[in-house]
């Protein structure tokens, strides 16, 4: 049976040798908590490899009394994995062919168009108005969204839907 308290206390003296041994006790499923969240192999490696460095740093602000030493592991790992899906859920990388110099021209019609959304955004719903802002301004999932409204996911989701098609629509 591993002993998960023995294991952080020696982490938190500097044993390296313990690190080691947790690692090799709970990488692969700890990549699967990351992998679930993250959706991608390489970001959970990267997650899993971060939270081995908090558990690292932190094995000594451990506290028993809070909670199991396996189940404070698994957190930093889930709270890691969720920071950073929360943190660059909506980031988009643009590669250097897609980049371009703005023109006059560019802002010009962008600024037409910022007041054209405005004036589609208005047209919407206010519930439904502000899930698509919680959504696409705030970067909130459907879930995160839903509990926010205190509505059912399945609606946020349905009115999420509804509202691009009209707001495509609007902007046509």
């Amino acid at each position: 049976m591993f002993d998960y308290d023995a294991c952080l206390q020696a982490c938190a003296r500097g044993d390296q040798h313990a690190l080691r041994r947790l690692y090799e006790q709970e990488s692969s499923r700890l990549l699967g908590v990351a992998l679930r969240i993250a959706r991608d192999k390489a970001l959970a490696e990267d997650i899993v490899h971060d939270a081995f460095i908090k558990i690292w740093r932190g094995a000594g602000s451990f506290d028993p009394s809070r909670g199991s030493a396996r189940g404070w592991v698994f957190s930093v790992t889930r709270h890691l994995a969720l920071n950073f899906v929360r943190n660059h859920h909506r980031e988009v990388a643009l590669s250097e062919a897609h980049e371009h110099v703005v023109t006059a021209h560019d802002t010009f019609e962008f600024t037409a168009r910022s007041g054209q959304i405005q004036h589609c955004l208005e047209q919407l719903d206010p519930a439904r108005r502000r899930c698509i802002l919680h959504a696409y301004v705030d970067g909130y999932s459907h879930s995160e969204i839903a509990q926010k409204l205190d509505t059912p996911l399945g609606t946020v989701k349905a009115w999420i839907k509804r509202s691009l098609a009209a707001l495509r629509e609007c902007m046509a």
